[in-house]
């Protein structure tokens, strides 16, 4: 599609990672562009001089009255609500208002598009299925709500044969064109109370990755989401479930194929096809479900099934998801830094059977810990606490497993060190935020692998 933006004078509202990158998309493009963020020039920094020099009008603080309103385009965001008083003002003057998503979309309309929403596994499926489309020799751009923003992908669109992009119900809000030729929602559990006034809204907001498609397009879906499933009624195109069943919940809508789980793998059974799972980064029933959407994507996107398979064996995983970082001895250590709550910290605990030593505690947000201990019931062999809410985790486990205080990661890796055996797995999923001892989930995930290297 050709989209003629030279000279055009358009807005960017917010300077996140996305807002930027729509910046120099625009810039590219030949835009008039003003940048305009809630925060200070001096709390912007290296992001106020980028604009500047990009030959960007910088509009910082506060937003002026009718700013908006005099622009040919506003681009937001996700972080900004559309909601916004002076974002409604903009479009009741009649300014044509897109999330930075929609700005690329419209510039990549001629390469098939696949689109991942839902509330969890999101990264995960998304690079994944970049991993079979890569598989498959496509020359692939995996981004969007994960790692890259999509605007990067529309600064070279000659260079890309697919584009996987993570979608968040921020990113879907934006959207008026964007047609993705497969569309998928992973699940749907309460999340984000503070934007949407109704769990039914906030399906609504992932719904929109459904409404452009078209004939020759599809949607997958997760047939065990009775949620998920009234969404699909939706969906333009034909619709693909995947089941850890293989019995989808009642009312569902028809499906055009079922991909199912079975005991080392999964089938999809309306083509009569079997994949094994024994890439330790596909562990647990959650990345089952990960893999059968990721599968769906891809294969009815032109894969082979020969190459699903081999990118199947080869992803890498994602940093600090259930990473394994090294088998010692025959202890396998688990990097999931990433699970700073509770009830990530039971996903990772289904995800193994015995012998496992958890490494947990950081900053806490107030949830209670007896979920962790039922789950680790038979599994966890003991518990090494850090961080300021040790004690209150050392009193949830008590009786129930030798809680060991370490105070430090450093200290509670040698510890695990000493009390593990062969055969056994030590686990940092923390349930726990990491600004007490970390700058961020990040750092705690790479110090820990620093220390378990050094071992």
């Amino acid at each position: 599609m050709t989209l003629a933006l030279s000279g055009q004078k358009v807005l960017v509202f917010g300077l996140a990672k996305s807002g930027v990158a729509a910046l120099r998309l625009l810039r590219q493009q030949g835009a008039d562009v003003t940048a305009l963020d809630a925060r200070g020039e001096d709390a912007l920094g290296a992001v106020a001089h980028e604009v500047k020099a990009l030959g960007a009008t910088l509009v910082s603080g506060p937003t002026p009255p009718g700013v908006l309103a005099s622009q040919d385009l506003v681009v937001v965001s996700p972080g900004v609500p559309l909601a916004l008083p002076e974002i409604q003002a903009a479009r009741a003057a009649g300014v044509a208002v897109w999330g930075e998503v929609e700005l690329a979309g419209r510039l990549l309309s001629g390469v098939p598009l696949f689109g991942i929403t839902g509330t969890n596994g999101k990264s995960t499926t998304t690079a994944l299925t970049g991993t079979l489309f890569a598989s498959g020799g496509k020359r692939t751009f995996v981004g969007g709500n994960l790692g890259r923003p999509f605007s990067e992908a529309a600064m070279s669109p000659d260079d890309w044969d697919a584009l996987v992009v993570e979608l968040s119900s921020y990113q879907l809000e934006g959207i008026r064109t964007l047609r993705p030729r497969g569309a998928a929602i992973l699940n749907l559990t309460p999340d984000h109370i503070d934007r949407y006034p109704s769990h039914a809204a906030y399906g609504e907001a992932k719904a929109r990755i459904f409404q452009q498609q078209q004939a020759g397009d599809f949607a997958v879906v997760n047939a065990d989401d009775a949620d998920v499933l009234g969404l699909a009624r939706a969906a333009k195109a034909p619709v693909y479930g995947f089941s850890l069943t293989g019995k989808p919940v009642a009312d569902a809508p028809a499906l055009a194929g079922l991909a199912v789980a079975e005991p080392g793998g999964f089938r999809l059974a309306f083509l009569g096809e079997h994949y094994t799972l024994t890439n330790r980064a596909l562990r647990g029933a959650h990345n089952a479900q990960n893999a059968m959407a990721a599968a769906l994507l891809a294969r009815l996107g032109g894969v082979t099934s020969g190459e699903v398979q081999a990118g199947l064996d080869g992803y890498p995983g994602l940093p600090h998801r259930l990473e394994s970082v090294r088998v010692l001895d025959g202890v396998e250590w688990v990097n999931d830094s990433k699970a700073t709550n509770v009830d990530s910290v039971l996903v990772a605990l289904r995800a193994f059977s015995s012998g496992v030593w958890l490494i947990a505690g950081g900053k806490g947000k107030g949830a209670p810990y007896a979920p962790m201990v039922e789950a680790g019931q038979g599994k966890v062999k003991g518990v090494l606490t850090i961080g300021d809410d040790a004690d209150t985790l050392a009193r949830a486990y008590a009786g129930a497993v030798q809680v060991h205080a370490c105070g430090t990661l450093a200290q509670a890796v040698a510890r695990a060190r000493e009390l593990a055996e062969r055969g056994d797995k030590v686990l940092l999923s923390p349930a726990c935020a990491s600004f007490d001892q970390f700058k961020n989930f990040e750092d705690r995930g790479d110090s820990f692998k620093r220390l378990v290297e050094a071992l």
